[in-house]
């Protein structure tokens, strides 16, 4: 498995694990640096988008909820035409915005 792939797996991890604690600003971290890592793999992206929306119903967040089901439809039509390179993947932001890649992602892109 390369390292990119294994490190969008372990920041899974980490964001289910700080979800099953209750510790949701460091979940929602972890589950935007797994969109950041898996926005250009089509299962990943959504993968990624499916948990943003499973913390948006944990935590009651209607504007994540929606804006998730609208990021699950758009990850699987659009990952392999272009993604915004960088993007966090959540509501707070926009959907089509590339932003830099966090210091801490940045090795897996080199």
């Amino acid at each position: 498995m390369d390292k990119l792939k294994q490190e969008f797996y372990h920041q899974l991890d980490l964001a289910k694990a700080e979800l099953k604690l209750k510790n949701y600003s460091k979940s929602f971290y972890h589950l935007e640096s797994a969109h950041i890592l898996g926005q250009n793999h089509i299962a990943r992206h959504t993968v990624s988008h499916l948990w943003m929306l499973y913390y948006g119903i944990k935590t009651k967040n209607v504007k994540e909820i929606t804006g998730q089901i609208l990021r699950i439809l758009a990850s699987l039509l659009f990952t392999l035409i272009w993604v915004p390179f960088g993007n966090t993947g959540g509501s707070n932001v926009s959907a089509i915005k590339p932003m830099p890649i966090r210091k801490e992602l940045q090795k897996f892109f080199n």
